[in-house]
């Protein structure tokens, strides 16, 4: 069993996502294993970058910490390498396209591998362009992961037969933030994923609160928390461990 399945297996999954090297690497790798120590059952990191389309303003202060630290595709790998010496949860990279690219894709996707990378999120890749990248992580066990957002519709079917390691639900339109409530049908979008395939679907974009947390759960395999991890880095920077592994211990519970 794929690590990414492993975090399904018992019962609803908790997903975390923190920015790679904010406030330091050492920090990001420290503030991983705490949360997997609460409970967190598969870890995002996020690989800064000067342009993030998808994120609110949380993230996207996160993003220029990162960099303003000299944070790169590559010290995120590095990153990773240094959670698998004492760490099997499940990591997945989520990075925008443009520094895959630069970086080289099939280079990038076999030093995911090499790193222990899980799977990858690319959220301005869509799904129809990814046929010149997918080979490369096919190649090297990387799970692709795909999004289906509230405008997908149509497209629901085709995404989740191609999807691997998990799908993900985007709760709502806009960007990434702390917010209530979610656009379009969860349990008819889940129908329609349910029906072709057994991939596990999380939703994410917005979670924050243990009711949100609950509500979610109760129809998705899993929920994402990604602002709320951020933004108590933010304000308790190094010291943030305590109040990130209540935060998440809380959030499991709700989970389950």
């Amino acid at each position: 069993m794929s690590r990414i399945k492993n975090a399904f297996a018992d019962g609803k999954a908790l997903i975390a996502f923190l920015m790679a090297g904010d406030p330091t690497p050492e920090d990001s790798v420290r503030f991983v294993l705490a949360m997997e120590k609460a409970g967190a059952d598969l870890i995002e990191i996020g690989v800064p970058f000067s342009d993030p389309v998808a994120d609110g303003p949380v993230i996207m202060a996160a993003d220029q910490r990162a960099l303003a630290g000299g944070i790169n595709l590559k010290s995120v790998l590095d990153e990773v390498q240094e959670i698998r010496k004492t760490s099997d949860i499940p990591l997945v990279l989520l990075t925008y396209f443009n520094p895959v690219f630069v970086y080289g894709a099939e280079r990038f996707f076999e030093d995911c591998r090499k790193a222990g990378a899980d799977g990858v999120i690319i959220p301005d890749l869509p799904f129809e362009e990814q046929g010149d990248v997918r080979p490369y992580a096919d190649r090297c066990g990387v799970d692709m992961i795909q999004l289906v957002a509230p405008t997908s519709k149509e497209r629901i079917q085709r995404i989740a037969r191609a999807a691997s390691g998990f799908i993900y639900l985007v709760s709502s339109m806009g960007v990434t933030g702390m917010r209530d409530g979610m656009q379009g049908d969860l349990k008819e979008t889940l129908r329609q994923i349910r029906q072709v395939s057994n991939v596990p679907a999380a939703v994410g974009f917005g979670i924050h609160t243990e009711e949100q947390a609950a509500l979610f759960a109760s129809e998705a395999d899993g929920v994402i928390t990604g602002s709320a991890v951020v933004d108590i880095i933010a304000r308790h920077g190094k010291s943030a461990d305590d109040e990130l592994s209540d935060y998440i211990k809380k959030m499991k519970k709700a989970v389950r």
